[in-house]
This record gives structure tokens, sequence and C-alpha cells, in this order.
């Protein structure tokens, strides 16, 4: 089996850490510990870095921040970095527990933030190595610690999703389609239109909005040109993304907003849509599907990280500053 040392990944979260208060030996440098296994400084450090960004504009929203950001000040009764710290250690339980449960799977995972760097420098050593022999490389030819730490993580979640029990039913894939069945139905909708193309005179907006239909219109305004076409949404033109983007908010009858030209405007009338289900449910069964196991994932291990222990020493956490951070 190919032994995969990593570390833990990158996932946004800043919620407040579910912590308790017990002090801890600094053996190690500990700052913490997540189901038995040790958080060190440089660890929690770390993830604070990569956070700091989502939390200074988390800060910066709720308590309407409007220069930079103090890790010093206080916001709601707490400093920006002791919730900077409080989002990391939610991050670094997360984490833990999705490397603890991907060893019960069979994957070898290692948890400790050493072993992490020292498979980033192999892995950096060995693509240096291949780029000298005029060897192709795929992506980036040196990962950096926070691009490599998310590359991994990512790799683990994907194999996880392989092996645990997260089968999704053709029911399942069924029902979400049809709980959200314009979103997955855009490339098997036809709509049927008419177009009237028609040169800008004075009073011309107001005369179209009082027409019932663009017929109307056409009937009585000097070099108009009204056509009737069926689209389907199958192309990246600009004139697909254009249609689309006119097309898919009117209601059958509706006529468009004036999309202006030179010395003429263009107005749409949707006369109709048909949506062929079977064809969409076909075509997007495979997306609805990976969507439900990520969700089924997402939440089995959310259930095991609520269920998880760590401990922090808090005297050690309080002693990082903001200096550490930056």
């Amino acid at each position: 089996m190919k032994k995969v040392l990593i570390f833990a990944g990158l996932c946004l979260v800043v919620a407040a850490a579910a912590v308790t208060g017990v002090v801890l030996s600094r053996d190690q440098d500990r700052v913490a510990t997540v189901a038995g296994h040790d958080v060190t400084r440089d660890e929690l450090v770390f993830h604070m870095r990569l956070l700091a960004p989502t939390v200074e504009n988390q800060i910066r929203n709720q308590y309407h921040v409007g220069g930079t950001v103090s890790w010093t000040a206080r916001y709601g009764g707490q400093t920006g970095l002791s919730r900077l710290s409080a989002a990391a250690l939610d991050q670094i339980r997360t984490d833990k527990t999705t490397l603890i449960l991907a060893r019960e799977q069979g994957i070898e995972v290692a948890v400790d933030y050493d072993d992490f760097l020292n498979e980033m420098a192999a892995e950096n050593k060995r693509r240096a190595d291949a780029v000298a022999k005029g060897q192709v490389v795929y992506g980036v030819t040196e990962f950096t610690p926070d691009e490599y730490y998310s590359h991994r993580l990512t790799e683990i979640k994907t194999e996880l999703q392989k092996r645990l029990p997260l089968s999704v039913s053709d029911a399942e894939v069924k029902a979400a389609f049809e709980a959200d069945r314009d979103a997955w139905s855009a490339n098997a909708t036809t709509y049927t239109y008419s177009q009237l193309v028609v040169p800008i005179t004075a009073g011309l907006q107001k005369r179209v909005a009082a027409a019932k239909r663009l017929a109307d219109v056409a009937a009585r305004e000097t070099g108009a040109k009204l056509t009737k076409a069926t689209w389907s949404l199958g192309g990246l033109s600009s004139h697909d993304q254009d249609l689309a983007a006119v097309l898919g908010k009117l209601a059958p009858g509706q006529i468009s907003a004036p999309v202006a030209g030179t010395g003429q405007v263009t107005y749409y009338q949707l006369d109709g849509r048909s949506v062929d289900e079977a064809a969409a449910l076909t075509a997007y069964a495979g997306r609805i599907r990976q969507a439900l196991i990520e969700q089924k994932f997402d939440q089995d291990l959310q259930h095991r990280v609520d269920g998880s222990a760590i401990k922090v020493d808090t005297a050690a956490v309080n002693a990082i500053t903001p200096e550490d951070v930056q």
C-alpha cells in the first residue's frame, strides 16, 4: 500500500473551538492534544497564519471595522488574536479527526506536523530532480507549505469518500434533482422566442412596455424586424451567454428590457420553454450523486468532530503573539 504522509488540510471553518482549559505538559512544545495526538506550537501558528485573512474579514464584517483589524483589540469581548487561535484550534480538531478516520480505513497517514513538512520537502525534491532531468512535472514544480497542505487533504478526502459506505441511491439522486429542478435543467431546456430589432425613436420604450406582444410593436414601428427562433444552451459563445442571460430570466409571454445596439435596440419575448427532464436527469445524475456523497461525508465527519476530545494548554496558546502570526 502506498504510504501517504499527510498532516492536515485547509478548510476555513471559524467557529469557536470547543476546548477545555486543562493545562498540559509543555513537552516537545505541545500546546494541545486532539484525541490523544499532540498539537505543537508551530502547528498552531501555521494554522493561525492560514486563517488570518478569513478571521480578519469576519471581524471586519461582523463588527463594522473600517480600517485595519488589530489582533490586540477586543471585538465582542475577545481579542482578535484569541478569535484567531480558537479558529485554528477548531480547524486542527477537524483535520486530525479526518486523519484518524483515514487510519481506520486503512490509509497510512501521519498526524504530526513535522512529518507533513518532511513529506513536502521530499515531494519538492522529487519534482526538482525531475525538472533537472528534463521530465514532465504536472502542476507546480515546488509546493509552498499551504499549497501542499491543501493538496494533500484534498487527496485524502477523495480517497475516504471512495472507501467509506457513502452510497447514494437512484431515488436520492432523483429527489435531489427534483428539489432544485431549475438549477439542474439548464442544458436540457429549449426556448422558443421572438426577437425584435427596431430603430431607436422617441417614446419607443414606453410603446413597447404598453404592448402585449412584440408582434404588435413590429406592426407599427418603421424599420422594425421581427423574427422567431428556437434555442437551447449548447455553447459557450458570447451569443449563447447573452441569450441565456436574457431568456433565462423571462416568464412565458414576458418581454425583456431593451438590449442596446448602434442606432437600434433589440427586445426579446419568451414564447415558450420546455425541459427534457429525462435528458437533464441523465446528464446531471453523476454530478448530483457526487454532491450527495460529499454531503454525507461532511455530515459524518462533523459528527465525529463533535465527539472528539480536545485539551488545550491555555497558557501556551496565550503566549503566542501577533508578531508570531505575521
